[in-house]
């Protein structure tokens, strides 16, 4: 009876320890065999029961010192996401003095052009609750995305060029449409979501939550590679029935007030990361006294970021400015005399010049801009004591010949 007894208690064991192996080993492969978190671009993903799907783990993330002298060109994700668009324009910039590239990461639209796993749209949180398996939110906007990110940073790094991520603040009709709270409002129908001559919509520039938003998206372009982060539309709206406005969270606060605030708020939750931060401002505020009607003041902007770029392009000034009759056609003086004033201003504010890196005109509009009409832009940037540019072309489209040559 003891030996009966006795075979079936090892029996008992052996079966216990087998089956704990094998459990064991069933949790492992399990394991191994699931995505953990979400799908980024930093991970490798076997999905289980299908074929064998990966994304590679890219090599670390490594980023670029500012250059100086820094001379940009911007792009647009939709240039951005397609390998035939970009290799053309590499293929313009090289051998000239272009060492940078501005790249939409948020556009006019409000698309997010790359992967995110730390904002949702829809409540504008850290929130990944509606992320799919492909990790990109849904494409609200509209807008072009960029899905090899990462390795296009890389490749424009392996030939020495300096990353901008751009981001669109304020003007944002996706994230206002979705929510309505933070939005800029009609006066005479305060339910209502105000829109611009262009039928965009904007979010009211002092409503904290949104900040929090633009903060992720920032982190998460320096995390993917990103050198410097550009923020434009940093401003209050400025054309469309501005008597109609209503600002929820702005009102009875000056303008300038408002975006110094935020202006501080970028430059203290981004100070960790060490990245450069850069601004876009109205051409004028260079010249005209007080904030424009749209909080923008060159010397507030000086002191929150390393970088300031106002958009001198000569189109957009006024008939008469200056007492030039058609501004546009005067592309050396426009400039220089901006300049000239924003290094004044520069030095009056307790800054230095050095800060200021002018977009200049790399388009077609009062008039037909010729190679030498943007190469006279870039002496007059010169001339005013100032080294670096960002030239500017809605379509990506650059002329070769306009481009100084790397000699």
């Amino acid at each position: 009876m003891r030996i009966w007894s006795r075979d079936i208690g090892s029996t008992n064991a052996i079966a216990i320890i087998i089956g704990t192996v094998v459990i064991v080993l069933v949790l492992f492969l399990v394991a191994w065999g699931m995505p953990i978190g979400n799908l980024s671009y930093f991970e490798t993903v076997i999905i289980p029961n299908m074929a064998t799907s990966s994304i590679p783990t890219p090599p670390p993330i490594t980023h670029i010192r500012t250059p100086d002298p820094l001379r940009a060109i911007y792009i647009t994700a939709c240039t951005a996401s397609g390998r035939k668009n970009r290799e053309k324009v590499l293929s313009v910039i090289s051998g000239t003095e272009i060492n940078s590239i501005v790249i939409d990461i948020k556009d006019y639209s409000g698309t997010l052009a790359y992967a995110s796993t730390s904002v949702d749209v829809i409540a504008g949180t850290s929130s990944i609750s509606n992320i799919s398996s492909s990790n990109f939110l849904p494409n609200y906007g509209g807008g072009c995305r960029i899905i090899d990110l990462p390795e296009f940073i890389r490749q424009l790094h392996d030939i020495g060029i300096y990353t901008i991520a751009r981001i669109t603040v304020f003007q944002d009709p996706v994230y206002s449409s979705r929510n309505p709270s933070v939005a800029v409002k009609n006066k005479d129908n305060i339910d209502s979501n105000w829109k611009d001559v262009k039928g965009l919509s904007y979010v009211d520039p002092g409503a904290t939550p949104y900040w929090d938003y633009i903060l992720k998206i920032s982190k998460e372009a320096y995390s993917i590679g990103f050198d410097e982060l550009n923020f434009d539309y940093i401003r209050f709206p400025s054309d469309g029935d501005l008597s109609n406005v209503y600002y929820s969270w702005s009102a009875g606060r000056p303008k300038s007030d408002v975006l110094k605030e935020f202006f501080l708020y970028l430059r203290e939750g981004l100070a960790e990361t060490g990245v450069p931060i850069s601004a876009d401002l109205f051409g004028l505020t260079t010249s005209a006294d007080g904030d424009l009607g749209i909080g923008q003041r060159l010397e507030d902007a000086l002191m929150y970021f390393d970088y300031v770029s106002p958009m001198v392009y000569p189109s957009h000034y006024a008939y008469g400015f200056n007492g030039y009759p058609k501004p546009s056609l005067k592309p050396y003086e426009v400039v220089k005399y901006s300049m000239d004033k924003a290094v004044g201003k520069a030095f009056m504010a307790s800054s230095t010049p050095t800060k200021i890196r002018p977009w200049l005109q790399a388009f077609d509009l009062g008039a037909v801009y010729t190679p030498a009409m943007v190469r006279t832009q870039i002496q007059a940037t010169y001339d005013a004591g100032l080294n670096s540019y960002m030239l500017w072309n809605a379509g990506s489209s650059y002329n070769k010949e306009a481009l100084i040559q790397v000699k």
